[in-house]
């Protein structure tokens, strides 16, 4: 291997100012690492969520893609919703429970088999997901708007990819 070649922090420094988005830091090798890039655009969305959803709707992160795979989705059990969210089965039933008790979700009794229940939308849950991934889409692209249409579909694809992973 030749000393010649050049250092990946090098050709990346081409390509940034490597420095913290808002300390303003060196990152150093930080740069190269997935995990910590994905920390600190989740550092962006999470404040997007919680201006444009979280507060203003008393609603959390999990609550709202509860509602998204309920609404998206026929059959929904609490197990799934579980395995989905790589969660508890307990720690599902809880937001279950809070959900149901804001009127945003119930569950309903399988017919076919009565130890099986099913999670739907209430009509206040399904225009809560509406108004909440209407708002969660407008902020988005206020933060992507530096990136042109086929680079956000790149990166949801590439993310989605990673995500799949598990």
């Amino acid at each position: 291997m030749s000393t010649d070649a050049p250092d990946v922090s090098d050709l990346l420094s081409d390509l940034t100012d490597d420095a913290t988005p808002a300390g303003r830091l060196h990152e150093g090798t930080l740069f190269t690492l997935l995990g910590y890039q994905l920390a600190q655009a989740a550092v962006t969305t999470t404040a997007v969520f919680e201006s444009r959803v979280g507060e203003p709707h008393g609603l959390r992160p999990v609550e709202y893609t509860i509602l998204m795979l309920v609404g998206g989705n026929t059959q929904v059990s609490p197990t799934r919703l579980a395995r989905a969210l790589a969660v508890t089965l307990p720690n599902i039933k809880m937001w279950l429970d809070r959900m149901e008790a804001r009127g945003l979700v119930r569950r309903e009794r399988s017919e076919r088999d009565r130890r099986i229940q099913h999670v739907t939308l209430t009509e206040t849950g399904a225009a809560l997901a509406a108004q909440a991934t209407a708002l969660l889409h407008e902020g988005e692209r206020e933060v992507l708007e530096g990136f042109s249409p086929g680079e956000r579909l790149l990166l949801v694809e590439l993310l989605h990819r990673i995500a799949r992973a598990r």
